[in-house]
């Protein structure tokens, strides 16, 4: 085979591959079905990992919670005010919201414990909360042998506490199937003042288990994201316990 060979355009593909062991998805490609690669069954598991870095922004108002449903403020960015190099310090919480086949939905998340259940309803468990990123960062595992209950999960990721700088901490969302290529989402586009991102859809169509990138930047928290995907919870103001 020339070389020239590897130029020409192939057949249609919905991922593009990083190597042999990971599939990347991006804008161009944004879909992958797992029940075609064989990977629907067992666990899922998710990692959210961070590395913070050198920040040329600083001065923001640190406020925890702000998980209110309600009121104006919420949907509006705070304005971050040059102030030199700085680290950047953020706690970044990886979630879940989910709506199964018998209509209830509801959240997994670190904020207010809502950890989840492998093995019962939702059948989406959260290990832990990691407020400090690095290499290990934060866990979640979906029991895809109960692939038949879900109609659809949002993972999405929000910044609890520190700068909204998402494109100063080198985020990464990893999909491990039981079976097949891991699925990279990083999250590094420039949104230098949001606090929340949509990061992956996974839908049952039929019987098929589609996962799609959304990276969808938001400047509010769990409630905006709602409000896009119309999941109709309700949400309120909470915080995580001191460390």
């Amino acid at each position: 085979m020339a070389w020239w060979d590897f130029l020409r355009p192939g057949g249609a593909t919905q991922f593009d591959m990083a190597n042999a062991h990971t599939v990347e998805l991006t804008k161009r490609h944004p879909m992958i079905s797992l029940s075609k690669q064989g990977s629907a069954v067992g666990n899922l598991r998710i990692n959210l990992s961070w590395q913070m870095r050198t920040s040329d922004t600083g001065g923001w108002n640190k406020g925890r919670g702000g998980l209110s449903a309600r009121g104006m403020n919420l949907f509006k960015p705070e304005i971050v005010q040059a102030a030199g190099p700085a680290m950047v310090n953020v706690d970044l919480d990886l979630a879940c919201m989910y709506e199964l086949a018998d209509g209830s939905k509801g959240v997994v998340q670190p904020l207010g414990n809502f950890l989840g259940d492998l093995n019962e309803a939702p059948y989406v468990k959260l290990s832990g909360d990691d407020r400090f990123g690095g290499t290990s960062g934060e866990t979640m595992h979906i029991n895809f042998d109960k692939r038949d209950e879900f109609v659809r999960l949002l993972v999405f990721v929000y910044i609890y506490d520190g700068t909204p700088a998402f494109d100063r901490t080198h985020a990464m969302v990893t999909l491990f199937p039981s079976s097949g290529p891991r699925i990279e989402i990083p999250l590094s586009e420039r949104e230098p003042q949001a606090r929340s991102c949509a990061v992956v859809l996974i839908e049952n169509r039929k019987g098929e288990l589609i996962v799609r990138r959304e990276v969808k930047y938001v400047y509010g928290f769990q409630a905006e994201i709602d409000r896009l995907y119309g999941w109709g919870l309700q949400w309120g103001r909470g915080y995580k316990t001191k460390v």
